[in-house]
């Protein structure tokens, strides 16, 4: 390998950014003739490029999208109600239903490490397609089975289609809205994912309480909600992938090959198995070497691990100490959306904060409202552990669930944007490096939630969780006084901030090779 090569081969990929003050101005398509290619790039204020589309046009694109979310999000928790009836009806155990929430989890997290590199090479839109179809495949699947592991494996289906789907929203969104433009967005999409568990849980608790539905109806049901969304209204979002169809069109009407789209070098001379590579690999690297995604994922991990099992400890809580039924209990499940909605709302003053103090804090004053709501984490665990009493209001419950899912969702949005302005062109790597932490504990936890629940008691076992959220809740305000010192001694950020001198990725960081 000569210098040139070796140096290609560390070089950090960046991101395609194709804001129209860096590319071509000439009316329509703009050819530049360079190496005996001619380059198709966008024009000023070009309504084909996808970050000059309308508002209007931006917002159906955002709000499509983000209703992806609802659904994949209410398919989890919509499923847990269904599990009495599953159980009598399969003759399987309770443990083997509650697989059925991990499975999907496990899913979730998995496959976007390869799918990730498809929306790259061939778009948003081919895939939004095909994880709807598998998702319908998947939930009929589970509405026909005859026994729990057909169950099971559509469960893992239904996750891993899911989750090409709503992974790919935060791409879509970082597509169409620039940097300043993002915050309100991305708000919109996290409070989608998390109102997705709580109406999912309503229907499904409601629906099962129906002799004649129960929990092969919930499945029905959603199919019912997935079929209009075949309806073709997303449009391709990806840059890169239209300005390969005009150059592409370009050589059809003239014959001439030489005409080729104008792309940033991560993207010239690539194939599709170094992006597999790539995607698999370099999320596991940034995970295990990078002390801030390793710690915000352990953190964010936990609470994760933490939410699901609140999700299955809802049901036994509320029907043994209050007497509620299925359909009541799904009702309960509608906290989520409250808090995700107390969550969006406040999150109004943590962009003011953001933008009054980012000059000065930089990535860090993304951090202002989370370092109060990782002490409200605990608290509201305490809170939901010492009133689990018959004698005391339901209502006092309600309450510190509300509390509970505002925190998550503060935690869940701060670091989602922390970790994309600290790693500007690895922040898809470094945030599915998060994602796959945290949907593996997510995993795990429920499968022995059930046991510590029966052998601690619902006070003590949420008193445990409440502990551990209490000594991990300097995390936020660690990174908010030495952030800026951690960073400074990470290679990866050091070739972000200089990419085109003498610091570069660290040598065995994954990256494209020629």
């Amino acid at each position: 390998m000569n210098s040139s090569e070796s140096e290609q081969s560390t070089t950090p990929i960046e991101h395609p950014s194709f804001d129209e003050k860096k590319v071509s101005v000439r009316e329509d398509w703009k050819d530049v003739e360079l190496d005996q290619k001619f380059l198709v790039a966008f024009s000023l204020g070009d309504r084909r490029n996808p970050i000059n589309f309308g508002k209007p046009r931006k917002w159906v694109i955002t709000t499509v999208a983000s209703f992806f979310t609802t659904l994949v999000s209410s398919a989890a928790t919509s499923f847990s109600n269904g599990t009495p009836s599953m159980v009598r009806d399969l003759n399987c155990t309770t443990l083997q239903a509650t697989l059925g929430l991990s499975l999907y989890i496990f899913g979730f997290g998995v496959l976007p490490l390869v799918t990730s590199a498809f929306s790259e090479e061939f778009g948003r839109q081919p895939l939004y397609y095909a994880s709807l179809m598998g998702l319908i495949l998947a939930h009929l699947m589970v509405a026909l089975a005859k026994n729990i592991q057909v169950v099971l494996l559509a469960r893992f289906l239904q996750g891993a289609f899911g989750s090409t789907g709503a992974t790919m929203v935060a791409g879509t969104v970082a597509d169409i809205w620039s940097p300043e433009e993002r915050g309100l967005p991305m708000s919109v999409y996290s409070l989608m994912a998390f109102a997705g568990n709580g109406f999912g849980a309503l229907v499904g608790g409601w629906t099962e309480t129906n002799p004649k539905l129960e929990w092969r109806w919930i499945q029905w049901i959603h199919l019912m909600i997935l079929f209009p969304g075949m309806i073709p209204v997303m449009k391709e979002t990806r840059a890169s992938v239209t300005l390969a169809k005009l150059a592409s069109k370009l050589r059809k009407e003239t014959g001439d090959q030489r005409y080729q789209p104008l792309l940033p070098e991560s993207e010239r001379n690539h194939n599709l198995r170094q992006m597999i590579y790539i995607s698999c690999t370099r999320p596991i690297y940034l995970l295990f070497s990078e002390p801030i995604v390793f710690a915000v994922s352990m953190w964010l991990g936990f609470a994760w691990g933490v939410y699901y099992c609140m999700i299955e400890s809802i049901p036994p809580v509320f029907k043994s100490l209050h007497q509620f039924n299925q359909g009541e209990v799904g009702s309960v499940y509608m906290t989520m959306a409250l808090g995700g909605l107390l969550g969006f709302l406040t999150n109004f003053y943590q962009e003011k904060l953001y933008q009054r103090n980012v000059e000065k804090r930089g990535p860090q004053a993304r951090l202002y409202l989370v370092c109060g709501a990782a002490f409200l984490f605990p608290i509201s665990m305490f809170m939901f552990a010492w009133t689990s009493l018959p004698s005391l209001p339901w209502a006092l419950l309600i309450v510190a669930l509300i509390i509970f899912v505002w925190a998550v969702f503060v935690m869940y949005l701060a670091i989602f944007t922390y970790l994309a302005d600290c790693y500007g062109p690895y922040a898809s790597s470094a945030l599915a490096g998060q994602s796959l932490f945290r949907c593996l504990t997510a995993t795990v936890f429920p499968l022995f939630a059930d046991q510590m629940f029966k052998g601690l008691g619902y006070r003590w076992a949420n008193s445990l969780f409440g502990f551990i959220a209490l000594a991990m809740s300097p995390v936020p305000i660690v990174l908010f006084f030495y952030g800026p010192r951690i960073l400074a001694r990470s290679r990866t950020f050091q070739s972000i901030q200089s990419p085109h001198e003498s610091l570069s990725a660290p040598s065995n960081f994954p990256s494209h090779r020629e």
